[in-house]
């Protein structure tokens, strides 16, 4: 009997192992397959989205820009009172929607009132004054016209007092030319000299009376022209004095008016701070109205994004409000005239040594379209994204 060769014999463990190793093989080779696989699939899917994005960006990207960094603003219009008084009564209150005219606060119209009735007076008084004025006025015409009669009665009384004093003075003289034959008495001939001194002095009376009369019409005429002045060219309604008077009374009325608070424009009351009772101060202001239906959008891009933007762009703008549901459309109404730095209540201050470059904001005002900001409407200070669409630079 031949003897057996321990090499044909089998080997149970070693074919096991064997066959463990090819399946671990097997398993290896699918996994490196598989892996390759998806790396190139990985490959594929990372350059098309590369290519993707590059065509949106030589398509898109590039014609427009966008931040983040923008925020909701409004003309917002401060309710001021123009007279200091009491409040009483409030009618409105925070997140109430007014209309233009709207009464928002009566303050007490008592102190208004009395104002108007002493400028009613003074009206009154100024206007029975100018009345008094013409009235005297046509008196001093008529006394200008009495003196100067009293002038012309004091000449023709010169007249009679000259003839007079011519008559005395022919007798007085014819008395001394005969006085020396004896034919007329020295008592006649004293009485004829008598006479002439009397009718010199009526003479000189007369005269003085026309230099009186010829002054008091000039004083009488100095009185009238002052007191013209005062009339002429002017009626009732015209007077300076009426027309001051009138002045203040409108004015009263007009702080009668001012009492009675109202909304300046249509929108939402903010910041109410007036109470019933309280006492205003004029100039201090008691509530905001927030317009929301002409609200803009202050969008601060960054100084590089602006190489290319122009006022009158257009612009989409999406609200975190919304959470991006919601797109509104506007264009560029304007870029502001300094970055936010510099516009700070206090500027940075660069003239050191350890200054560091910071790249700048600049705040570019955004105009809604208005049918947008109706269907979804927006509050002062909300968050907003916004894209400028540069491509029709």
């Amino acid at each position: 009997m031949a003897e057996a060769n321990l090499d044909d014999i089998p080997q149970p463990a070693t074919q096991e192992a064997a066959a463990v190793q090819e399946d671990v093989a097997a398993e290896q080779g699918v996994r490196n397959a598989t892996r390759k696989r998806w790396l190139i699939r990985l490959g594929i899917a990372v350059a098309v989205i590369a290519l993707v994005y590059a065509l949106w960006y030589f398509l898109v990207g590039r014609n427009a820009v966008g931040t983040d960094n923008a925020y909701v603003n409004a003309e917002v219009a401060q309710v001021t009172p123009l007279l200091s008084a009491q409040a009483i009564e409030v009618r409105v209150k925070d997140t109430q929607a007014v209309k233009r005219g709207d009464v928002l606060v009566v303050l007490d119209p008592a102190n208004a009132r009395i104002a108007i009735a002493q400028a009613e007076a003074d009206l009154a008084e100024a206007r029975r004054k100018f009345r008094q004025t013409v009235a005297t006025n046509t008196s001093l015409s008529a006394q200008v016209q009495a003196r100067g009669a009293d002038i012309a009665a004091a000449r023709a009384q010169v007249a009679g007092a000259q003839a007079q004093y011519d008559k005395t003075r022919i007798d007085l003289q014819r008395r001394q030319a005969l006085a020396g034959a004896g034919a007329v008495s020295g008592e006649e001939l004293t009485s004829a000299r008598q006479a002439n001194d009397a009718a010199r002095a009526q003479l000189a009376a007369a005269q003085a009376a026309i230099a009186q009369a010829e002054s008091t019409r000039r004083s009488a005429e100095g009185q009238y022209a002052a007191n013209d002045a005062l009339v002429r060219g002017s009626s009732e309604d015209s007077d300076p004095a009426v027309q001051a008077a009138r002045a203040k009374l409108d004015a009263a009325r007009l702080d009668l008016e001012r009492t009675v608070i109202r909304a300046p424009i249509d929108g939402t009351v903010t910041k109410r701070q007036v109470q019933l009772g309280q006492r205003v101060a004029q100039g201090v202001p008691i509530m905001t109205i927030v317009p929301l239906t002409q609200v803009y959008i202050d969008a601060n891009f960054k100084e590089r994004q602006l190489e290319r933007v122009r006022v009158g762009m257009p612009a989409t703008a999406k609200a975190d409000i919304y959470g991006g549901s919601v797109t509104y459309h506007g264009k560029v109404a304007g870029l502001a005239g300094g970055t936010g730095s510099s516009m700070a209540l206090i500027p940075a201050q660069n003239a050191t040594g350890n200054w560091i470059k910071v790249v700048q904001r600049l705040p570019v005002r955004i105009e809604l379209d208005p049918r947008d900001v109706a269907a979804h409407p927006l509050r002062i200070g909300l968050s907003m994204e916004v894209e400028i669409d540069i491509s029709g630079e």
